[in-house]
Parts: structure tokens; sequence; C-alpha cells
């Protein structure tokens, strides 16, 4: 007995359904997989943010960075024609002055820059940035800003990223 045509159709085009749907499951899983390896390596640096009493107002607040190798960021000065600087900016708050410039802690490094064509300062593994502040008053509140900062290693330069924070001054 011969099976009908039909049946051999319905056979074929089941198979091929299968043999679909496994490409398209194989296909999502290296997807999210390529994700996630992306998202790893699109942020480098850690960012930590804290707040050490110095004095009855007095605050030092410290904004550290810790670099994944090969990763480093540039100073907050850097000549024209350079990479973009890291930059500190602190919003308003009328009980807070900020005392003086931030002030980078870290072991600098400085090299020709092929790639910018000028001489470059950057911080590789770990950098503080220690900025003053100072409080008008007894009083609980606190400081919050934008760290501005362009993260690169050897070969490539990540886009310009924007970090938030947000510190209590106790």
């Amino acid at each position: 007995m011969v099976p009908s045509m039909g049946l051999i159709s319905l056979y074929i085009r089941t198979k091929n359904e299968y043999k679909m749907k496994k490409t398209i499951a194989l296909f999502s899983l290296l997807l999210v997989l390529t994700a996630g390896v992306k998202a790893q390596i699109s942020d480098p640096v850690k960012w930590t943010f804290t707040a050490k009493k110095k004095a009855a107002n007095t605050y030092e607040v410290v904004i550290s960075a810790v670099f994944a190798k090969p990763w480093h960021v540039y100073s907050q000065t850097t000549p024209d024609g350079g990479p973009i600087p890291t930059k500190i900016t602190f919003k308003k708050n009328p009980l807070v002055t900020v005392d003086g410039k931030v002030k980078e802690v870290g072991t600098m490094k400085v090299s020709h820059d092929e790639n910018f064509g000028v001489d470059v300062k950057y911080y590789s593994e770990k950098v503080d940035f220690v900025q003053v502040v100072k409080v008008k008053g007894n009083v609980k509140t606190s400081v919050a800003g934008i760290v501005d900062y362009m993260t690169c290693d050897d070969s490539q330069c990540l886009p310009p990223t924007k970090k938030e924070f947000s510190i209590q001054l106790q």
C-alpha cells in the first residue's frame, strides 16, 4: 500500500516546521548570550559614592572608580583635540556649598595617544575624585550630581557616559 501524497506532504511540512523552530530557538539563544557579553563590555567602570565627615559641617565627597583591565578614564584636564575629560557636576543645593575644585587621587599616567595625536592623562585600575563640601547649619541633606566620562582601552573608546549620584550627608 502506498501512502497518499497528503500524508507525505504533511510529514515533510511537520519536519520542516520542527527544523525551523530549532533554528529560531538556537538563534534566540545566541542573541541572548551575545547581549550578555556586550553588556559586560559596555560598562567596564564600577562607581561608588561616599561622604566622609571631616568637621562639624564639612564633608569629603569621594567618587571612586574601579576599572576592568585594560580600560581607563581620562583626567579632568585634557588638551584640545584630545579625549573627553572626566567632568563632575554638582547639582545646586541651597544647604550645601562646594569648597574648591575636585581633586584627583590615584596613579595618573601620561602618554602620547596616536588616536588623538596628543599627550593624554588617564587613570587605570582605580581613581578617587574628592570634593570638599560644607553644610549650612546642623541639618541632614544630600549632595547630588553627574559624572561625565569616557572609557577607553588601547584600541577603542566607548561612547561618553553619564552616571548620576546622590550621597547623604549626616
